[in-house]
């Protein structure tokens, strides 16, 4: 019993280390653009720094495993397109025009993403607990959203950010959804190292095409820091906590212990950013993580009833 009681307590920490590594990612970013660093460069930097411990997990895991399928190579470089490549570029952009806050509270959209992908394209029945939980999300952003665009000088900026942002969400949830039969027949670990080695090349060919790789050569040590530290605390430790989390309390509890991830971010952007904290952002915040819990809570039943 009370070994079982250390295991959850040591999953609980995990994933609220994974919550808070997440929620750092875009603080590196708006950290990195006080440099002349593009969002593709700095993109691309990241991914090169978290590659080696990818490839070597990667490798681990698939040297007794039997070799890849065409449909499995061919989902692979999908979702791995999608989740990570996808999702990175577009929040990168849209970080240089909006909030740390704000971004994190649009990023952490993909729960009712997911849900209404299934609603609309597998034809699923809306539960009035999601329909609950999508409104209370919406109309938190929506506060936080109004707080930012009293702040700008030019609200087309912040526009063009949310949307950019709400893209990536988009596209991650894309991933989340197609990844569920691969993790089942690649295992988690493999197929998630994997998915980021696509990443990485869909990073290097979009940076090839519209960089010079005199643009990465030429960076400020403090760029290679702030990407190498993102690349640790933000990508590659978050991953395998989360993983760890899962294994000892289940994906239905890391995934509410994780809703703390834009609060962190709120916090995290006030203390090195200079962003202001308002009372707007703080009923956001509670409609948002309002809205998240309901989804993984229904989730977590619907799961568990198996």
């Amino acid at each position: 019993m009370k070994r079982a009681e250390s295991a959850e307590r040591v999953g609980a920490l995990l994933a609220f280390l994974a919550a808070m590594g997440f929620s750092m990612k875009a603080i590196f970013v708006k950290l990195a653009y006080v440099w002349p660093v593009g969002a593709v460069t700095l993109m691309v930097l990241r991914m090169l720094f978290s590659c080696p411990a990818f490839a070597f997990v990667a490798w681990r895991a698939g040297k007794e495993a039997p070799p890849l399928a065409g449909k499995d190579k061919a989902w692979l470089i999908f979702l791995g397109a999608m989740g990570y490549y996808g999702s990175s570029v577009l929040d990168f952009y849209g970080l240089q025009y909006i909030s740390a806050g704000l971004e994190r509270f649009i990023l952490f959209t993909y729960p009712t993403l997911t849900t209404l992908i299934a609603v609309v394209v597998f034809k699923r029945p809306l539960r009035r607990r999601e329909a609950g939980a999508i409104l209370l999300s919406y109309a938190g952003i929506a506060l936080v959203f109004a707080h930012d665009l009293n702040l700008a000088a030019e609200g087309e900026t912040i526009w063009l950010g949310a949307g950019l942002v709400f893209a990536s969400s988009l596209s991650y949830a894309i991933y989340l959804i197609g990844s569920g039969h691969m993790i089942v027949r690649l295992g988690s670990a493999r197929f998630t190292a994997l998915c980021m080695l696509v990443s990485t090349c869909g990073a290097l060919l979009h940076f090839m095409v519209s960089e010079s790789l005199l643009v990465v050569l030429a960076q400020p040590w403090q760029v290679y820091a702030l990407a190498g530290a993102m690349a640790a605390f933000s990508t590659v430790f978050p991953v395998f906590f989360l993983s760890a989390a899962i294994g000892r309390i289940g994906a239905a509890r890391a995934s509410l212990i994780g809703a703390i991830g834009p609060v962190g971010t709120i916090f995290f952007g006030w203390l090195w950013l200079d962003e202001s904290i308002s009372l707007h952002q703080m009923i956001g915040a509670g409609f948002v993580l309002a809205g998240v819990l309901l989804v993984s809570r229904g989730k977590g039943r619907t799961e568990s009833r198996g």
